[in-house]
């Protein structure tokens, strides 16, 4: 595979102050076309959410749309759309790589790909290859897309570096996140209107081996507008709410979900991580293991009073019932 880019220019996550979450639980099945992934601890969503850190600029002034860390390299990637009244529409694309602090290290523009409403991120070696969605219609990906991070680097959705995927034919508004524990991918897709999650380890959908789903389960009804999901294990982890508005003053409506995979077992809790910041938008989640062994399941909140001046914050969650 070509190497060819366009050059356009240039410790263990320490634990913060808690915040606590309000618990909203409940129970729904789901049907499930398969569901064979093997059983696992869930992450308690009524337990507080700890700050990694607040109020940090990315490469561009917009809304952060979601993140992953890189579990062998330690390294953190957010998405977000490049700078322009005119990025959403086309699916341009800024990947800024921070480190745990929250600085800027390096940054990569992805143009033609889609919205950004979760990535992940496969680690090889000292490479961090990330998986986004590609070839955006209509501001979403319709592909799935694997290629080295490489900072000061533009890619066009055309590029000869992209190694693309559609595992499921025939769908649309295509996305995916990553488990870096279980080395697992899940896809989010649409198909006759509605979301779905199937479930892949990632050396099958790396290999063009789709045949292989664990499990394909829809996306339960009743969330609210869908900012990111995350998954470790047998579950999927879902982040849902608007902006602070004078609709939806503080403490705002952002809730976390999670969805069993293979029984569509489903509990969604408020969230009141980073209540006190100016705007907080949810935006993005993943999950990270420290080098100590402490799993976290991480969350997104977008803060900044100014359009064109957003900042990052990122919270955590770390007790697995």
């Amino acid at each position: 595979m070509s190497q060819q880019r366009r050059v356009t220019r240039r410790g263990v996550l320490a634990m913060g102050s808690g915040l606590a979450a309000a618990a909203v639980a409940g129970s729904v099945g789901t049907g499930t076309a398969s569901a064979s992934v093997p059983s696992s601890q869930r992450f308690d969503l009524t337990q507080p959410s700890y700050d990694l850190f607040r109020g940090k600029s990315l490469y561009q002034g917009t809304v952060m749309q979601s993140f992953t860390f890189d579990n062998v390299n330690r390294r953190l990637f957010v998405a977000q759309l490049r700078n322009g009244s005119g990025s959403d529409a086309a699916g341009d694309l800024c990947i800024t790589q921070l480190d745990f602090a929250g600085n800027q290290i390096g940054h990569m523009f992805l143009n033609g790909f889609g919205h950004g409403v979760s990535i992940g991120v496969e680690p090889v070696g000292s490479t961090s290859y990330l998986w986004t969605e590609v070839d955006s219609v209509n501001a979403r990906g319709t592909r799935l897309a694997r290629f080295p991070f490489t900072s000061g680097t533009t890619l066009d959705h055309a590029s000869p570096v992209l190694d693309k995927h559609l595992p499921i034919a025939g769908v649309d508004t295509v996305t995916c996140a990553t488990d870096p524990v279980n080395q697992r991918l899940v896809m989010r897709y649409r198909t006759g209107g509605a979301f779905r999650f199937a479930a892949y380890t990632i050396a099958d959908v790396r290999a063009g081996n789709y045949s292989n789903r664990l499990a394909d389960i829809a996306q339960p009804s009743g969330l609210g507008t869908f900012q990111g999901y995350a998954v470790y294990g047998e579950y999927v982890y879902m982040l849902d709410g608007d902006a602070y508005s004078g609709t939806n003053p503080p403490p705002g409506n952002a809730h976390v979900s999670s969805l069993n995979l293979n029984t569509g077992a489903f509990t969604r809790a408020v969230t009141n991580a980073g209540g006190s910041l100016s705007y907080r938008e949810p935006e993005g989640m993943a999950v990270y293991r420290t080098v100590a062994g402490e799993t976290r399941l991480f969350l997104g909140m977008a803060s900044g009073t100014t359009a064109g001046a957003r900042l990052a914050n990122i919270f955590y969650k770390n007790v697995l019932i």
